[in-house]
């Protein structure tokens, strides 16, 4: 009986080990699987009531960004709508020190007056959303291009931008972490999931 006894001792012991083991492990497992981890450049830039923006402006924050342009004849308009459902729902589900960013990508036409009209027109929650104009279309693009690996370009003819309809995520250490398709069927639960395990 004693042998009996025993073996069942360690049995118990083994699965309490074990459940120990893979507590431990899932605590270990904050932040993102594989992240992409490109650190953002530093920027400056003017916001949509013309103060000075810059990159260190977010330092320590989670943010999340895409690139717009107010005069965007297509998908900015329903990328800003969706940028709009993600920020109700970041407050609604508490989630703290979450930034919003929109770049323009026609920073010549869109001036901070203009930027300001956008969010008024389309009643946007600004208190954490920053729209950013300011810079060179050469910087933009090459911005664009060298840190978050996207496409922006202004043809020479025309008025509309060339530019691709991500969301960004970027963690408190300034590096980006993912990007999802910010136009149609966005991930808004992934999403929100990714930015919890960030906080």
């Amino acid at each position: 009986m004693k042998a009996v006894g025993d073996i069942f001792m360690r049995i118990k012991v083994t699965i309490f080990m074990v459940t120990i083991a893979l507590l431990l492990s899932a605590c270990g497992q904050k932040g993102i699987q594989n992240p992409l981890d490109y650190p953002v450049n530093e920027f400056t830039a003017i916001d949509q009531h013309a103060l000075p923006f810059e990159r260190k402006d977010l330092d320590g924050k989670i943010w999340v960004a895409d690139f717009i342009f107010t005069n965007c004849a297509d998908v900015c308009i329903p990328m800003t709508a969706n940028m709009m459902k993600l920020q109700k729902m970041v407050k609604d589900g508490n989630l703290e020190n979450v930034e919003f960013v929109s770049f323009s990508v026609d920073p010549t036409v869109d001036s901070p007056e203009v930027l300001k009209a956008y969010a008024d027109q389309y009643e946007l929650d600004t208190s954490n959303w920053t729209f950013l104009t300011g810079y060179s279309q050469e910087f933009i693009e090459n911005f664009a291009r060298e840190t978050f690996k996207t496409l922006v370009k202004k043809p020479k003819e025309g008025d509309q931008v060339i530019h691709q309809t991500y969301i960004y995520l970027v963690g408190p250490d300034g590096k980006i972490k993912k990007y999802y398709s910010g136009l149609n069927d966005v991930p808004f639960d992934e999403m929100l999931n990714d930015m919890e395990s960030l906080q």
